[in-house]
């Protein structure tokens, strides 16, 4: 069959695919010429074209900046328990909610750790302001009338990474659990009852049959996952922050805030922007390298 009578034949298909490739064109690729800032001095009165072009300049600043150490540290260390604390949390979830038999009771559990994902960032600061301030709070609260005494939970810098990673696996791990259940689906009914046959219990299923169907979707996500690690999420970072805890507290995205909407260096946010999305690409391309290396799928 020809390209034309192909392109003919599934031509409602590329009309609904219209859209997404629209917005992709022109909210994900357009924007990118805007990344040429990054070696310019920008002056906003001067306009793209005018400002002057001042090479790698930027970069050098930025490296050579004191707080480079301390933003990469903090980044890291986030990704880090990140991916070991919260990217297990939606295969566990799932791996259990696979196990339940009993149609009701797993809805309304998937319905209970869906609706977390729907709420938004500022509300979650807030209940977690609610919850552990000092001044009133429930937990600090509790705490003062059985030990007489209260913790700093929101200002000490060694209770901000925990909070940050408790918040995202309550937010998040109940929607995570989407892709893994739908995985699961799809392993072969027959598989467990030959098991069941041979006299393998539930763990052994777990497994030899479970973990396996599912394994080429966690390493697709972890490796997803990899291009994320100096993208730990602005809004979350931002409204945990304050002045207190910001020696572990201060990333990259909350940086290129402070630097190029309150200070207005257009170009040097713009460059340290630039160097997360690079990293970012060979992290990817590094974890797909070696899923591959190991006998993985990977992404492509």
């Amino acid at each position: 069959m020809s390209v034309t009578a192909r392109l003919k034949r599934d031509r409602w298909i590329y009309f609904l695919m219209a859209p997404g490739l629209l917005y992709f064109i022109i909210f994900k690729y357009v924007p990118m010429w805007g990344l040429l800032i990054s070696f310019q001095d920008y002056q906003p009165y001067l306009g793209f074209w005018k400002s002057p072009w001042i090479g790698f300049e930027n970069y050098r600043m930025f490296f050579g900046n004191m707080e480079f150490g301390m933003l990469l540290r903090n980044t890291l260390v986030l990704s880090f328990y990140n991916l070991v604390f919260y990217f297990p949390v939606p295969i566990v979830l799932a791996l259990l909610m696979n196990e339940v038999r009993r149609l009701v009771f797993k809805r309304a559990v998937q319905t209970l750790i869906y609706v977390p994902h729907f709420i938004s960032m500022v509300i979650v600061a807030s209940l977690t302001y609610v919850l552990l301030t000092t001044q009133g709070g429930v937990v600090n609260g509790l705490l003062e009338k059985h030990t007489g005494s209260s913790i700093d939970f929101l200002t000490s810098p060694g209770w901000f990474r925990p909070l940050i990673i408790a918040q995202t696996i309550w937010k998040e791990s109940g929607f995570g659990t989407i892709i893994f259940l739908a995985a699961l689906a799809g392993v072969d009914i027959e598989q467990y009852e030959a098991a069941y046959m041979d006299g393998a219990n539930r763990w052994r299923q777990l497994w030899h049959i479970t973990l396996p169907s599912i394994r080429n979707t966690i390493v697709i996500l972890l490796i997803l996952r990899m291009g994320d690690v100096l993208d730990n999420g602005f809004e979350q970072i931002y409204l945990m922050l304050n002045p207190l805890n910001r020696e572990v507290a201060e990333v990259f995205d909350t940086y290129v805030y402070m630097m190029g909407i309150t200070q207005g260096a257009f170009s040097y946010s713009t460059a340290v922007g630039l160097f997360k999305g690079i990293v970012g690409v060979i992290l990817v391309l590094g974890a797909n390298w070696l899923a591959k290396r190991f006998g993985q799928s990977g992404i492509y």
